[in-house]
Parts: structure tokens; sequence; C-alpha cells
């Protein structure tokens, strides 16, 4: 069974502005402050909209830096 987890928490903060902090299925977080509950809603949306995008993009990264280090290691700049 897949259980896709999201959390979003918006309490109220210093200065009249929202703190918000998401998380998405992917464990991926971010915290934001907003000055109303409509925009901090407005932002989790969006943030939650692009899930997937994020996902892909922080999976693209990491293939990336592994294949640098490969190269790294084969020219004898790293060691291990």
């Amino acid at each position: 069974m897949n259980k896709e987890k999201y959390s979003l928490t918006i309490t109220k903060a210093h200065s009249d502005m929202f703190k918000v902090e998401i998380t998405d299925k992917y464990c991926s977080y971010t915290c934001v402050y907003e000055p109303s509950v409509e925009d901090a809603i407005a932002y989790a949306s969006y943030w939650f909209a692009e899930t997937e995008a994020r996902h892909e993009a922080n999976q693209t990264h990491a293939k990336a830096v592994m294949q640098m280090n490969k190269i790294d290691k084969e020219a004898g700049i790293l060691t291990g």
C-alpha cells in the first residue's frame, strides 16, 4: 500500500506574520513566512503542486553529483 504523507503547519509568528512549514511525500521541507492565512494556503498549494518536478530536479542533481565524484576519483582528485 502506498501511503503519501504531506504535512502543513501554519502558526502565528512575529510581526503579524504566519509561519508556514510544509513537508511533501518525499520528505522535502520548506518554511516560509506569509502575511495572511490565505497567502499561506496559496503558497502551500503551489508548493504541493510542484512536488513531482522538485523531486525530479533533486534526483537529477544527485545523479550529477555522483557522476562528478566518479570522474574525480578516476582523475585521482578524490581518494577512497
